[in-house]
């Protein structure tokens, strides 16, 4: 287990104990799924402690190796969208199925690789460009003479083919109950937009408006996969540098409405990814010093809303931030990110110094808590959909045991009630974002019982 304290040469400090799920602990979700274990599970009958920590383990590991193939997703993404290092035209999801087949999308997707390469060769690059030229570079390529640089535009090209077939394989598949587990085959992706924080928003709304949370009820908050953003999905606005903003959302959202002090409140993220621990951790370090951490707040006015989404998502985009810091001048939008609109707030120290960064799979890991100690709410947005039903199962019952008897997990996933975990469902919110169906954002509100 990695130490936050000694990452990359911060100060020593001493992370939050976590501990793996013991055999107990898993043995009704693994009973459950007897007829179809994950590969290399054995069934209940012949599992023991030392088989089910070396599975256990192992698994863990996987998990954590598919952050690699989420960077290379980011990665593409940027050589699709990227607007600060090239000015042809964007490879859009058409454009993304033409490629291979249209003279034109090809002519667009090199025109792009050579454009990024260049961009990384460069010398002081963005702090972006940066972490993709040490992912690059990692991966065994070297960006020196020509023919090296050669191939990391084949290589670039391959991973936009892979993404193409990935693309038509998720739009062919029937978006019924498994829409919550369409990515557990897929890299995991570190990369964000505001959609889900003004989910969460509007739901905290409803759970005041309910009666669900009471005023200043919020004290211990973790947030499952904040993100580390600087070249998203949807549109890829490469023009700020790395950047995580979902605990600082949520913080100004749960400020707005009352339901916690900024005073006396604990706030945890969850991650498997170094880079987003490092991070964040070097965000606390630096206003621990009394520096603000700046966020950018860009989102695409092109994409298809129903008017009144849009309205309720501009009235909250205008707001947000207002409890939690100050608006300054935001990073200027590139002329070729057209439709992009973009604010900036510098977040108070006394805030970003609240946030601790915990190493911790939320399938496989915990942090052992006394039931009076545990957390009002726990928050996983676009994160479960990586795993299949049993991991699911696993960190559903991983976060039961970390919540408060009456505590909340809010996540836009619907998780599998196959095994008894004390989480019960207590309230959802849906959002049409627009008139095709699956323009539909969903919120689940799971309740640990008293």
């Amino acid at each position: 287990m990695l130490l936050l304290g000694l990452v990359r040469g911060l100060p020593a400090q001493t992370p939050p104990i976590t501990e793996f799920l013991s055999l107990d602990e898993a043995l009704p979700v693994i009973r459950a799924y007897e007829g179809s274990l994950p590969p290399g599970l054995p069934p209940s009958s012949s599992l023991n402690v030392a088989s089910w920590t070396t599975w256990l383990r192992a698994n863990d590991r996987e998990i954590r190796a598919r952050l690699e193939r989420g960077e290379e997703d980011t990665l593409t993404n940027l050589l699709r969208f990227g607007v600060t290092f090239s000015r042809e035209y964007r490879i859009d999801d058409e454009y993304l199925v033409r490629y291979g087949q249209s003279t034109l999308v090809n002519s667009f997707a090199e025109n792009r690789a050579r454009d990024l390469v260049h961009a990384l060769t460069a010398p002081n690059p963005s702090e972006g460009l940066l972490r993709m030229r040490a992912f690059v570079e990692g991966k065994g390529y070297s960006l020196k003479t020509p023919e090296q640089r050669k191939k990391v535009r084949a290589y670039l090209l391959a991973n936009l083919a892979r993404m193409r077939d990935e693309f038509l394989k998720y739009r062919s598949q029937k978006k019924d109950e498994n829409r919550f587990q369409l990515f557990k085959d897929r890299g995991i992706s570190l990369d964000t937009n505001l959609w889900p924080d003004f989910l969460l928003d509007q739901h905290l709304r409803r759970m005041q408006e309910k009666g669900l949370l009471r005023a200043g009820g919020v004290r211990r908050l973790a947030i499952v996969g904040p993100g580390l953003d600087f070249a998203n999905k949807e549109d890829g606005n490469d023009f700020y540098p790395p950047q995580t903003i979902q605990p600082f959302a949520v913080l100004d959202s749960l400020l707005r409405l009352g339901l916690a002090d900024g005073k006396n409140l604990e706030l945890y993220t969850f991650d498997i990814s170094q880079d987003v621990n490092f991070h964040i951790a070097l965000a606390r370090q630096s206003a621990a010093a009394g520096r603000a951490y700046t966020v950018q707040l860009p989102w695409n006015t092109t994409a298809r809303h129903e008017p009144e989404y849009r309205a309720r998502f501009v009235e909250y985009w205008k707001q947000l931030g207002s409890q939690i810091g100050e608006p300054v001048t935001p990073i200027s939008v590139p002329k070729q990110a057209t439709g992009t609109q973009t604010r900036a707030v510098k977040i108070r120290p006394d805030l970003v110094s609240r946030l601790t960064p915990v190493d911790i799979n939320i399938v496989f890991q915990k942090m052992p808590l006394a039931s009076e100690d545990g957390f009002d709410l726990i928050i996983g947005t676009n994160i479960f959909v990586y795993y299949g039903e049993f991991e699911q199962s696993l960190a559903r019952a991983n976060v039961a045991a970390m919540l408060k008897p009456g505590g909340y997990l809010l996540t836009n996933d619907k998780l599998p009630d196959r095994v008894p975990s004390g989480l019960e469902e207590a309230l959802t919110t849906v959002l049409h974002v627009a008139r095709d169906p699956d323009m539909t954002d969903y919120l689940f509100c799971y309740r640990r019982a008293n």
